[in-house]
């Protein structure tokens, strides 16, 4: 009985083990299953995904960037990403010749192509934004390893774009670059990245269980969507003409520290012109372009390098004309004179007195004028036209500071003008603890002649066209509209007047004074005969340089606008630390400049000349066509010309003349007519009319039988001296060749 009883135990327990173990092993499964199809479900989802699909993104075609009339700027051209798909590589031997065939082809070193091919996965780029002829090569050699070596399903090619800028650095401080994923990262390019960009697509590829992609109609691809395209209020050709004048000026002064000009249609505050020179290229805008500081940076110790590499960079890519500020100097006189009338504190009696210096309040020391002489008693447009310091500083003092503040405020100085783009800095005005509105009295006397604060070029650019615009002080702009790939316009930028900074009435006397400052007083050198040109000069000493350090160096520039009388463009020429033993007034660093892009830009603009009857007799005559005619008749048209002749030879009938038919030469110049072919002509060694008044280039030229025309800004009182010649001193000329000379009046009114 024993034995059976514990039989049965025995059975017992082997059932009960047996039930346990099913339950277990059952609720063991039945657990992990519910493990795996509730919190697993997603990453296992997810896994089994990317083992059956392949999912490519698609780069979008990023939109262009065009000028106000078509021209492109900024566009994106198709090139290639070289992709491996290396899970489809059979063994070593097929990893090699995969690796020395791609690494010769795009120039990536072996072992890092060897690596990529031992990869467990189907998408791995070996070389991005290739050109379409190295693309046409690796298919080139992709099928051949697929025929001499079976290696296939291994190479593809995914379309993509590069950034590519038309005109190198043309314009490249407003158009900005983008980075390596194409996203902008300056200008334009960063400040409408959500335009331009466009939107990626998707390429997805089913593949079967051993890897390789199924047929086409198992993929499903998703198409990129183009960015827009921005259209540009710059003109190419006006930018052209800025950027060259901005770099002859910066060449010929020495100037250290960058220059720029800006031109804005006043109407609409529409920027049609942005030079700013010692930029850098979009297309390389790593590379330090300045070929100087290039030079310097490879000179220092190599540990060195790369931190002067980045401060040179940022530097570059800084645009001037709205990113740095500066000391305004005279040029803001406008601004103060612009306040006077508009309090009524000017009429036909008020006169500002000028003995050389002026002491602002009592207590304080003298402040001295540019001329040590002193102005005398001036009229406020005489005060303005001689750019007075103590004047100024008497206006000043008749606003007060509340006042001052109060049109600094109104003629957009206190903060950002709004253009679109990126990196606009603020003012810098006055900080002095227990002054109003930030302003001691010292600040006030000095600040109304320019000097102590800072603003941005632009900021002066908006003030001055303020007073061109009857006193509407309008928001600057550089994009005028945004289209999209088919040339449908989304978005149309509309001029936006800010406020009426002051009255239509102060606007046109202020018009008046600033023409008759380049008629008779210190911006002489912005004159265009033919035109009505308004505008003021600016010398201003900088306070401190770049790097906080106390300086001695100044900013020499010219704002104005034309035609004056119904103004249509302002201009502002800006340049930072010409160099002090050539010239750093503005009247003579940026007053040629002024006038040297609007001659150009003026014409172009379809504005007709209008010449006084002063100007009409000062014009040149063009020379006719007399060859062919008998030497008495070409003598009888030359005289009626107003010119004078020369023969040479002893025919009856002109063969040759100089200078040629139809070139412009001043009233009483001479032309040679030759009457025989063999003639030999005896050749005139220009001289060097540097530095010479108009008397005495003409007394030279009439000494060494040459013709001269003349250009630039000329002085009834015989300030004004030549500064260039069109052909060089030297050179071996026929007899009465015309030198065109260009006079700058040498003047140094702050």
């Amino acid at each position: 009985m024993a034995r059976l009883g514990a039989s049965v135990r025995m059975k017992r327990r082997s059932v009960i083990m047996m039930v346990l173990i099913i339950v277990l092993g059952f609720g063991m499964v039945s657990g992990r299953l519910l493990y795996l199809q509730t919190f697993m479900a997603e990453d296992l989802q997810q896994r089994a995904t990317e083992q059956q699909l392949s999912d490519t993104s698609l780069s979008a075609k990023r939109g262009s960037i065009y000028d106000c009339n078509g021209n492109i700027l900024a566009q994106s051209i198709t090139v290639w990403n070289i992709v491996l798909e290396p899970a489809n590589i059979r063994d070593d031997e097929d990893r090699a010749i995969v690796a020395k065939g791609l690494s010769d082809l795009l120039g990536v070193e072996y072992d890092k192509v060897y690596k990529q091919t031992q990869e467990k996965n189907y998408y791995s780029v070996v070389k991005r934004k290739v050109d379409t002829d190295v693309k046409d090569k690796v298919l080139e050699f992709s099928a051949k390893i697929s025929e001499e070596n079976g290696i296939s399903n291994v190479i593809k090619t995914i379309e993509d774009y590069k950034r590519y800028y038309t005109n190198d650095n043309f314009l490249g401080d407003v158009l900005g670059f983008v980075g390596n994923d194409s996203q902008g990262l300056s200008g334009v390019e960063y400040q409408y990245d959500d335009y331009l960009s466009g939107k990626p697509g998707r390429l997805v590829i089913a593949r079967n269980a051993i890897g390789e992609a199924m047929p086409y109609e198992y993929e499903q691809k998703v198409d990129a969507v183009d960015g827009y395209n921005l259209t540009l209020t710059i003109d190419e050709y006006i930018q052209s003409v800025m950027e060259k004048y901005v770099r002859e000026t910066i060449d010929e002064f020495h100037v250290a520290n960058r220059g720029c000009a800006i031109m804005m249609n006043v109407k609409t505050g529409a920027i049609i012109g942005f030079a700013c020179e010692g930029s850098f290229d979009p297309n390389n805008p790593f590379e330090i372009a300045d070929e100087k500081v290039r030079a310097e940076i490879e000179a220092l110790p190599e540990d060195q390098q790369d931190e002067a590499t980045i401060k040179a960079q940022s530097k570059q890519w800084r645009n001037k004309g709205v990113s740095d500020t500066y000391v305004p100097g005279s040029v803001f006189k406008m601004v103060t004179a612009s306040a006077i009338l508009s309090e009524g504190l000017n009429n036909k009696n008020t006169r500002f007195e000028c003995s050389g210096s002026y002491i602002p309040f009592e207590g304080s020391g003298s402040i001295s004028c540019w001329s040590s002489l002193g102005h005398g008693e001036q009229t406020l447009e005489k005060a303005l036209c001689n750019s007075c310091n103590p004047a100024f500083m008497q206006m000043g003092n008749m606003l007060g500071r509340e006042k001052f503040y109060e049109y600094y405020v109104a003629f957009g100085m206190s903060e950002k003008t709004g253009i679109d783009l990126p990196g606009e800095s603020d003012d810098v005005f006055f900080n002095t603890e227990g002054g109003v509105c930030g302003m001691d009295l010292t600040d006030l006397a000095v600040g109304s002649f320019g000097q102590n604060f800072k603003i941005t070029p632009i900021q002066m650019l908006t003030a001055c066209g303020a007073i061109a615009n009857k006193g509407k002080l309008m928001t600057p702009y550089v994009v005028q509209s945004i289209s999209d790939a088919n040339g449908n316009v989304v978005k149309t930028t509309e001029p936006k007047i800010r406020h009426q900074a002051i009255s239509e009435d102060v606007a046109s006397q202020m018009c008046e004074m600033l023409e008759h400052n380049v008629l008779d007083g210190g911006g002489t050198n912005g004159y265009i005969a033919g035109y009505r040109i308004a505008g003021k000069t600016g010398t201003s000493q900088k306070i401190v340089d770049e790097d906080g350090n106390p300086s001695n160096d100044y900013v020499g520039s010219f704002c104005g606008f034309a035609p004056a009388d119904d103004p249509e463009v302002a201009l502002i020429c800006y340049f930072d630390t010409p160099d002090p033993n050539i010239n750093y007034y503005g009247s003579a660093v940026a007053g040629p400049c002024f006038r040297n892009i609007l001659s150009e830009v003026l014409p172009y603009l379809g504005i007709e000349k209008v010449y006084s009857k002063k100007e009409l007799g000062n014009l040149d005559t063009t020379v006719g066509a007399y060859v062919g005619a008998s030497v008495k008749d070409a003598q009888t048209l030359i005289t009626d010309g107003k010119l004078k002749s020369v023969v040479v030879g002893e025919g009856q009938v002109v063969v040759a003349q100089n200078p040629p038919a139809y070139t412009t030469i001043p009233k009483d110049g001479t032309v040679v007519l030759y009457t025989e072919n063999e003639t030999k002509v005896e050749k005139i060694t220009v001289p060097d009319f540097s530095n010479y008044t108009l008397t005495e280039v003409n007394n030279i030229a009439a000494e060494c039988r040459l013709n001269i025309s003349i250009k630039g800004s000329l002085s009834s009182e015989g300030s004004s001296y030549a500064k260039k010649q069109d052909i060089p001193p030297g050179t071996e000329v026929d007899p009465y060749t015309v030198i065109v000379i260009t006079f700058n009046q040498d003047n140094s009114i702050m």
